[in-house]
């Protein structure tokens, strides 16, 4: 993704609130110019489209997961140690960022544009793509059981991050995500050990 301006930044940054405060709905050029107190005219200069703030929103995304990918594969450290430490990026992110929640949960954001779909199918790839590598590593050094296929293993931990986070948001950010997110995660290690 090409460098992004300050002011991009900006409208970036006020599209993810508005999206979290409002739905996508609420995410308009009118309202986004409001909240960051520019004219219409000013945001289209820098974005073609609402659908261009989406997709920029979604290429920093990628960008996030692939050097997530990057640093998790080649860590040299051990499999569950690598999974407990996804965990704790992933919900010490949100709980910074809890804005970023409503974006990546929010499929009805995405499905009305295939371009949309496709960059959030890649966002999906690569955190997949990075459970992988950890459970294939994890079950060569017999750290993580066997008898379950890598697919079923990173659904079923993509699963759980991705229903703390959205109990998490739709209850009002009402809980501690990190202490459930690490209560999750325990209980998740003793599954996976042989």
């Amino acid at each position: 993704m090409a460098e992004l301006s300050e002011r991009q930044k900006q409208i970036i940054e006020a599209a993810i609130e508005l999206i979290s405060e409002k739905s996508i709905q609420g995410l308009t050029i009118k309202n986004l110019a409001k909240k960051i107190e520019l004219t219409e005219g000013a945001i289209y200069r820098h974005f073609d489209s609402k659908v261009d703030i989406l997709l920029t929103i979604l290429f920093s995304f990628q960008d996030e997961a692939k050097k997530m990918l990057n640093d998790f594969c080649v860590a040299d450290i051990s499999a569950l140690q690598l999974i407990e430490n996804l965990f704790q990026h992933h919900f010490e992110y949100f709980a910074k960022k809890p804005a970023v929640a409503s974006v990546i949960f929010s499929e009805s954001i995405f499905q009305n544009d295939n371009r949309l779909v496709v960059e959030v199918l890649k966002i999906l790839d690569l955190h997949e793509q990075a459970l992988a590598c950890i459970i294939k590593k994890g079950k060569q050094t017999n750290e993580i059981k066997s008898t379950i296929a890598e697919k079923e293993l990173v659904r079923i931990i993509i699963g759980s991050i991705r229903y703390t986070v959205t109990k998490w948001r739709l209850s009002g950010y009402d809980f501690d995500l990190r202490k459930e997110g690490k209560l999750m995660l325990e209980s998740i290690k003793e599954l996976l050990k042989p």
